[in-house]
């Protein structure tokens, strides 16, 4: 039974493939191979080794060898001859060409020995007051020519030492500002007075003390554990590590007379800050805290929030010195710390009414 496939076009006549044997007989050899020969490149579903009919008809003649090859297509281009050239060539101007237009009446330029050369604004330069001439520097933004001394002098009229406009402007002289003398606190004093609890010790400065070690540090704080008189406690700038952190947040757990601690320009971490406010809200008696300007600048979003946390259950900090970087951490923490200021203020006075 013959099977037919209608197309949709009338033009197209119908088709029947059980004829396609006898249509295929009677093709010649070349029509054939054209046939074979009509594949679609962009057809995805045939690999890419039937997208092209094999076009190479001669067999080979050995193994490649590129040497070989690129010696005989160097002999093959040298034997060649050259395109023969139709036209010789001509060296012609297109166009029209630019010519510039001379100006008439222009002055000449009269050119100096020094190499400079005499316009007509020179005259009215010379000619111009030290009044006009600092106007038209700040005309033309020249305000750095002049210093304060000499732009208040030349708008007066005033002859200085330091030349008015005309003069060289010259920096004012820097006046340094002399050193701070080194910090000579006792270090082995104060640790001994502290061990003692010395009723006249209530503030101990060891600020930029340098080459202070280690087990001097952790001296100093395990003397701070059973002190009672000691209000005051800064240590900044003395290569404090996390070891001396955790030393010092031992002490403050057990220690209820320390108002104040500074710990700035350590090398203390984000979590040995965690640590010493975990220390501290067990007793809540230390009430100014300073821990900025740590070498780990930057803290993360983790420990600030950690540090908001902790902020937020002290119920009596009225000081906390540290930059954070979240403005969110910095509006909750700031807000804390002032309610903690007002509370403070309403029992002040409503102890003294």
């Amino acid at each position: 039974m013959s099977t037919f496939v209608k197309s949709k076009s009338e033009d197209v006549p119908d088709i029947d493939f059980d004829d396609l044997e006898d249509i295929l007989a009677q093709l010649t050899q070349e029509e054939l191979e054209e046939l074979n020969g009509d594949f679609d490149p962009d057809n995805s579903l045939l690999p890419p080794s039937q997208r092209q009919k094999d076009q190479t008809d001669k067999s080979p003649t050995g193994p490649y060898k590129r040497q070989k090859l690129l010696d005989f297509l160097e002999k093959k281009a040298k034997e060649e001859k050259d395109w023969e050239q139709n036209k010789p060539y001509v060296k012609e101007t297109k166009g029209k060409v630019f010519v510039p237009k001379k100006i008439e009446n222009k002055k000449e330029e009269q050119v100096n020995d020094d190499g400079t050369t005499d316009t007509e604004w020179d005259d009215i330069l010379q000619q111009a007051s030290e009044e006009e001439l600092v106007d038209l520097a700040a005309v033309l933004g020249f305000h750095s020519m002049l210093t304060q001394t000499q732009y208040y002098a030349s708008l007066e009229d005033r002859k200085i030492h330091e030349g008015g406009f005309t003069g060289a402007a010259h920096a004012q002289k820097f006046n340094p500002l002399p050193s701070e003398p080194p910090n000579t606190t006792d270090v082995e004093g104060s640790i001994e007075k502290l061990k003692n609890n010395d009723p006249e010790l209530k503030s101990l400065n060891l600020n930029n003390i340098k080459n202070m070690s280690v087990e001097r540090l952790e001296q100093l704080a395990d003397a701070l554990k059973d002190n009672t008189q000691l209000k005051k406690l800064e240590m900044a700038g003395v290569a404090a590590n996390d070891k001396i952190a955790r030393a010092l947040a031992k002490a403050l757990e057990s220690n209820k007379t320390l108002k104040t601690l500074n710990v700035e320009s350590n090398f203390l971490t984000g979590e040995a800050i965690l640590t010493l406010l975990k220390a501290i809200n067990i007793n809540q008696s230390v009430l100014h805290l300073h821990v900025a300007n740590q070498k780990p600048e930057v803290l993360g979003n983790k420990v600030e929030m950690n540090i908001q946390k902790l902020i937020l259950e002290n119920d009596t900090m009225i000081r906390f010195g540290i930059l954070f970087e979240f403005p969110g951490v910095r509006a909750k923490v700031t807000e804390k710390i002032q309610q903690n200021i007002d509370k403070l203020r309403k029992a002040r006075i409503g102890g003294s009414s």
